[in-house]
């Protein structure tokens, strides 16, 4: 059985994307409150080389193949982020959406029940998948589909905006696997589903 992982960076009180942030509703690679320092690009870029599948929510990968075919090209982009732009291409990945008729990149588009479909993948065999784009997140986080959740977490408050977590119906014990100081001030930290 393969496991799901659902990481991103994130504000102090929570979010994921601030209200009215330009760099969420732009396809904007970095986040509103600042990108990644190098260190934690890599870590991140870490995790994606270990990864098998990513399952997109229609506004992240918006955002995602905006930015991400051509990153290899963009002017300045240094060694990891080549990196990352060869394996976000090369990277199988689902896109759940009802609302976009086509995708492209490796990518296939599944307009059916994306827990259903979760829960099939899962079942398989293969390398971790991810899943990012907090609605998608959200529903298979109520599914208990949800295997590790690694948050990134950035020294500032923004007072609203898209959550990391959604409301569930009951509690989710966790066990915490690890714990990096990041420059800027963010902390990592990355916990497993206690099964």
């Amino acid at each position: 059985m393969r496991k799901l992982r659902y990481g991103m960076n994130v504000t102090l009180d929570g979010y994921i994307a601030a209200p009215n942030d330009p760099s969420h509703t732009s396809g904007d690679a970095a986040i509103g409150w600042g990108g990644p320092s190098d260190e934690l690009f890599q870590w991140w870029l870490d995790q994606e080389l270990a990864c098998g599948l990513s399952l997109y929510g229609r506004k992240l990968w918006e955002t995602m193949s905006a930015y991400w075919p051509t990153g290899d090209q963009q002017p300045g982009a240094n060694q990891a982020e080549i990196a990352f732009a060869r394996n976000w291409r090369d990277t199988p990945k689902v896109v759940f959406s009802s609302t976009i008729d086509k995708v492209d990149w490796n990518t296939r588009l599944v307009t059916g029940d994306p827990v259903a479909e979760i829960t099939r993948l899962k079942a398989a065999d293969g390398a971790p998948m991810e899943v990012g784009g907090a609605t998608l997140a959200g529903a298979a986080m109520r599914a208990g589909l949800i295997d590790e959740y690694a948050l990134a977490t950035y020294p500032v408050l923004v007072g609203g905006g898209t959550p990391f977590f959604t409301t569930l119906d009951g509690w989710v014990n966790l066990n915490l696997v690890e714990t990096r100081t990041f420059p800027g001030g963010v902390i990592l930290t990355r916990y497993e589903t206690r099964r």
